[in-house]
């Protein structure tokens, strides 16, 4: 399956964050690198903005040799759908830039329920068994394009899967909910400077290097 990574540089709150290095790695390679050793993903690209103040993440991409599409900066929803179409994708993992310790496991897991039952979306985020930073979303190419025929509030257009939890009945939903999980109540989503140190603070670089959210 494809896995689709939506990332910037414009944060409000902590700006270039996508290239901040983290032990000698810049935080979207790392995500990249730990959705690239799930066993159910088959291919992994890049989602970002298409404006000038996103050009370095396109520069990265191009010199690391990292497919990507560019699309619209606010209309997230309608980017991830068109990444998906170009890399023609019936569906496609939806991991977010900001996660440098996502687990592999979690992807697998998510995507063998997607294909064992008809969804239009897999989760573990609408009731989170997971902690933020460990989201994983499989969505459904076509049920993504049909809701771009909505009218969209620009908050279900910045955030690709609101528009799916805001009409529940409308849709087929799994929630899965993940057990033995180390580190429940630990924030690993990256949204401010602060939030950066406290993973440095907690984890050394062999321990972010051989990171496992599930116990073993």
């Amino acid at each position: 399956m494809l896995a689709i990574i939506q990332a910037r540089l414009d944060s409000n709150r902590f700006p270039g964050k996508s290239l901040k290095s983290i032990y000698g790695k810049v935080m979207i390679q790392r995500v990249y690198n730990r959705i690239k050793s799930a066993k159910e993903i088959e291919d992994v690209v890049f989602s970002i903005p298409k404006n000038s103040s996103n050009k370095k993440l396109e520069n990265f991409c191009l010199k690391n040799d990292l497919k990507f599409y560019k699309g619209s900066l606010n209309n997230v929803s309608e980017r991830m759908y068109k990444t998906a179409k170009k890399f023609k994708s019936k569906a496609f993992v939806r991991i977010s830039g900001d996660s440098p310790l996502i687990d592999p496991i979690l992807i697998d897991y998510a995507i063998k329920i997607f294909n064992k039952k008809k969804m239009d979306l897999v989760t573990n985020i609408l009731k989170r068994s997971c902690p933020s930073g460990q989201s994983v979303e499989v969505i459904k190419t076509n049920s993504l394009k049909k809701i771009l025929n909505k009218k969209l509030t620009q908050e279900e257009k910045e955030h690709v899967t609101k528009f799916f939890y805001n009409n529940i009945k409308d849709f087929k939903i799994y929630n899965f909910k993940v057990k033995n999980i180390k580190f429940k109540n630990l924030k690993f989503s990256v949204d401010t400077k602060v939030d950066l140190k406290n993973l440095l603070n907690k984890f050394s670089k062999k321990q972010f290097n051989n990171f496992s959210l599930i116990k073993k």
